[in-house]
């Protein structure tokens, strides 16, 4: 049996998160979703592995920089696509170090999928901390 990855999307628009959910799970991913930063982290801490983290980093409630030390304390290894409308916003910085940024365009999705297929390739063989 083949394993399929689990990638959470965080988008704090439900219109958005619906779309990548549909999409991703018809590409063959288990999907999880998160409207705000508190269900991030709580779905970070949870018992469910994570494979690959989803993120506008433009949530409602938090501080994309406190969110990213959280991330990188209980996660290291998890690989993060940024998504968002604004690819110079500096709170992109926060993800560099396991990051790529992918820029939102209509409602093209390809682009978001082959850089979740790229990092995942790329994190597949890291060992897991």
């Amino acid at each position: 049996m083949i394993e399929r990855y689990r990638v959470l999307i965080a988008d704090k628009n439900p219109r958005i998160r619906m779309y990548l959910r549909r999409e991703f799970t018809m590409a063959g991913y288990i999907v999880h979703l998160a409207e705000n930063s508190n269900q991030v982290l709580k779905l970070i801490y949870g018992p469910c592995r994570l494979d690959l983290l989803i993120i506008d980093p433009d949530l409602p409630d938090g501080d994309v920089s406190v969110l990213s030390k959280k991330l990188q304390d209980r996660v290291p290894q998890l690989p993060v696509v940024l998504h968002t409308l604004d690819p110079d916003s500096k709170s992109g910085r926060f993800f560099l170090n396991r990051s790529q940024l992918v820029e939102k365009n209509g409602c093209s999705v390809e682009n978001l999928k082959k850089a979740a297929a790229g990092m995942l390739a790329a994190y597949e063989h890291r060992p897991q901390s």
